[in-house]
């Protein structure tokens, strides 16, 4: 398993973390999730998904992935 935090633009209020919530369920692989306004700390098997996979989700949201 791996981890990453996953930094998000865009994000003010709780609907939009609910919105990253559901775009991460919908992905294989994914073991643990915590979303907060600005942030996601994501637990994923890596042979089922990758990172640039969770970043795309954040994005297909409609949020911005950080630097």
């Amino acid at each position: 398993m791996a981890e990453a935090t996953i930094k998000i633009e865009g994000m003010s209020c709780q609907h939009c973390v609910m919105r990253v919530k559901k775009a991460f369920e919908t992905l294989p692989g994914i073991a643990g999730l915590d979303v907060k306004i600005g942030t996601a700390n994501v637990t994923y098997d890596e042979s089922a998904i990758k990172r640039e996979d969770l970043e795309a989700a954040i994005e297909a949201a409609g949020y911005n992935v950080g630097k």
